[in-house]
């Protein structure tokens, strides 16, 4: 794992925590939330895997040309399918091994975010079955040969993990790891 020398584990650690209770605070209480109204009052908060700066990684962007011919048709949790555009490979060392996450954006989006969804050998028994989701954020537009972090304290399930109501992209094949992720969102009830 590369980390930059102003990384600090303890502020990092506080904000992923506070991140987690404002989550939770909606979660349980918004109009919004994707727990169902009804099992609102008994929602106590999600779980998560302790913070563990071992997974929040450096990973090495590696652009594709994010035209049509990269537009893939993601399976979605209700049998349809959404639209993404593949915009980036992101290869990262993770437990001595070197991996690689696709990148996307939505058909259509101009937000500068990439969607990682991503499935690993958590997947079904301590994470949730379809996979989770992670957000990246870049400073500034992406280039090739850029280091970003990725974080996966931050991966989190999406909404159909907490309901029926909602269609959400499964992850494509090749977002799948070959290794354990203990970081993050844990499977929901």
């Amino acid at each position: 794992m590369s980390e930059t020398a102003e990384f600090d584990v303890d502020a990092w650690e506080r904000e992923l925590e506070q991140n987690r209770e404002e989550k939770d605070e909606f979660f349980g209480s918004h109009p919004h939330s994707p727990i169902p109204k009804e099992e609102r009052d008994d929602f106590e908060g999600l779980e998560y895997f302790a913070p563990d700066p071992a997974y929040r990684v450096t990973a090495t962007v590696h652009l594709t040309s994010g035209d049509d011919e990269d537009v893939y048709r993601m399976e979605t949790s209700t049998g349809g399918e959404q639209r993404y555009l593949k915009v980036a490979e992101l290869t990262f060392e993770l437990d001595g091994e070197t991996h690689s996450l696709a990148g996307y954006r939505q058909e259509g989006e101009d937000r500068e975010s990439l969607f990682v969804p991503f499935r690993d050998k958590t997947t079904g028994q301590q994470t949730y079955g379809a996979g989770r989701y992670m957000e990246l954020e870049a400073e500034g537009e992406l280039e090739d040969g850029q280091e970003i972090p990725v974080d996966f304290n931050l991966a989190y399930n999406p909404f159909c993990a907490f309901s029926d109501a909602y269609a959400c992209p499964l992850p494509p094949e090749e977002n799948w790891l070959e290794t354990t992720v203990e970081a993050g969102e844990k499977d929901w009830e």
